[in-house]
């Protein structure tokens, strides 16, 4: 498999997978354990709460993949900045899995995780992409490797953190997820001889690097103020923040975010006429991962409470942990992925361009709340859940869904950025998935409220329709592409 590839590839495919196992396990437990009564070593949340604070902390998680970029480009480079990441994402993960004081380590694990993602997450996609000078087939096949490593890591951690978590004690899958990414990290930092030149800082001025220093530095301080500012307003009853409130505010936030920062890069980044054509491509394609992931990542909220609550999981006399149903995508892209990879070089010019695999992954996604909505229609009050294969088809179609968007998305980023600015624009990938992430906890938040065949029904149609509008935008979409496919 790594065969035809530079051998960074493996180090960086076991990197991803030992943090994606880590968070996708630290995920796969995290709204059970909040919903989870206090007699069940739970905090014993309504859904609507827990929701709130699922979509913040997801959305975060890739939010902060923006300045995360900046910071490798600017100031630490990539290699120290996947590091660093991985070294925060570990504390916080142990912090989760203390029992004692987790009224404050609870938030404080979760800032951890979060400021750690932002710094990993997009900077080691962004050395895989820059492992290869070709820009063509080759590379998408390494991200379509590079995407197996991240679904294998998928797989097995809700399997581990699930069992640990729900059979035994939540603060076990917590810790577990944080054994783990040390051992990613331990592998990442003896093996960084195999990058080249991949990943190193680049050559910037004593002087640039001192500004950007100070940039960072007052960033901080203005987001310590305005966070105390924020709570003096609270307490002193001029505003009143709720989970909720903030919640939706930060999805304005994102979307103020990205227009501003697009528009800085269009009017001010020194770009020639092509790199502004494949800039306004990368806004596009922030706005079809913004609406694909809000459907697609309800996975470990609202369709985890579906199959927590209203999914027959009694196998053989054992009832299966309700985290476990967020393995089987990660198990199907394992299978599919190196299938699409070849797909995709097989196909040659005849290969989909990237707005039009984009319009597949929406409509894919769309197809697969239609089967969810179908299935929740035979949910009754009292009796036995459903069959798992309502849940198990949704899976598969937002599997395929996923393989046309997520690892083609990836690549299409790195090939289509300015070179100088490659992490923020992977950052503004992840600025995407923030927004979706943000939008499914938001929409699982009406969990107990909408009827289940409404919820799920609202969600199909609005992934069928932008599906279609990405199809029928194609033509004018591949033309700022300048060449690249």
């Amino acid at each position: 498999m790594f065969k035809e590839h530079p051998k960074g590839l493996m180090v960086l495919f076991f990197t991803e997978m030992w943090e994606r196992f880590s968070y996708y396990g630290m995920r796969g437990i995290l709204i059970l354990y909040m919903v989870a009564s206090l007699n069940e070593g739970g905090f014993g949340m309504d859904d609507t709460t827990a929701a709130a604070i699922y979509g913040l902390y997801t959305a975060l998680v890739y939010l902060l993949a923006l300045p995360g970029g900046w910071i490798a480009d600017r100031i630490i480079g990539q290699r120290q900045a996947v590091f660093y990441g991985g070294v925060l994402i570990a504390a916080g993960n142990l912090s989760l899995a203390i029992p004692m004081f987790r009224w404050i380590l609870f938030p404080l694990g979760l800032i951890l995780i979060v400021t750690g993602t932002g710094l990993l997450k997009p900077n080691v996609s962004a050395i895989v992409g820059d492992l290869y000078q070709d820009k063509g087939a080759k590379r998408d096949a390494g991200f379509s490797i590079f995407y197996m490593g991240i679904n294998i890591g998928a797989f097995f951690g809700p399997l581990v953190c699930g069992f640990f978590g729900e059979q035994v004690n939540w603060h076990l899958g917590f810790l577990a997820a944080g054994i783990f990414m040390i051992l990613g990290l331990i592998q990442y930092k003896y093996n960084m001889r195999y990058f080249g030149d991949a990943g190193l800082m680049k050559e910037t001025s004593s002087d640039e690097r001192s500004r950007a220093k100070r940039s960072f530095s007052y960033g901080i301080l203005a987001l310590v103020i305005l966070t105390l500012i924020l709570i003096l307003l609270h307490n002193i009853n001029l505003i009143n923040l709720t989970l909720q409130g903030m919640a939706a505010g930060t999805g304005v936030i994102i979307v103020s975010l990205a227009i501003f920062y697009f528009l800085y890069v269009l009017l001010f980044g020194h770009l020639d006429k092509t790199e502004k054509k494949r800039v306004i491509l990368i806004f596009f394609l922030f706005i079809g991962a913004a609406l694909f992931w809000s459907g697609f990542e309800q996975a470990g909220s609202s369709m985890n409470l579906f199959a927590a609550r209203y999914t027959d999981r009694v196998f053989f006399n054992y009832e299966i942990p309700a985290s476990w149903f967020q393995s089987v995508g990660a198990l199907l892209i394992i299978i599919f992925a190196p299938l699409f990879g070849v797909l995709w070089v097989k196909l040659g010019k005849r290969n989909p361009s990237i707005p039009a695999k984009f319009g597949l992954g929406l409509l894919l996604l769309g197809a697969g709340f239609m089967m969810l909505m179908w299935g929740s229609g035979f949910v009754r009050s009292e009796g036995p859940g459903v069959s798992p294969g309502w849940l198990i088809s949704t899976y598969f179609l937002h599997t395929f869904g996923e393989l046309c968007l997520s690892p083609v998305g990836l690549s299409s980023v790195t090939k289509l950025s300015p070179r100088p600015l490659v992490g923020q624009m992977m950052g503004t990938w992840f600025m995407g998935a923030a927004l979706g992430n943000l939008i499914a906890g938001l929409v699982a938040g009406q969990f107990e409220t909408l009827p289940l065949p409404e919820l799920f029904g609202t969600v199909a149609y609005f992934a069928l329709g932008a599906g279609v509008l990405f199809l029928l935008m194609t033509p004018l979409l591949r033309k700022l592409s300048g060449g690249i496919r």
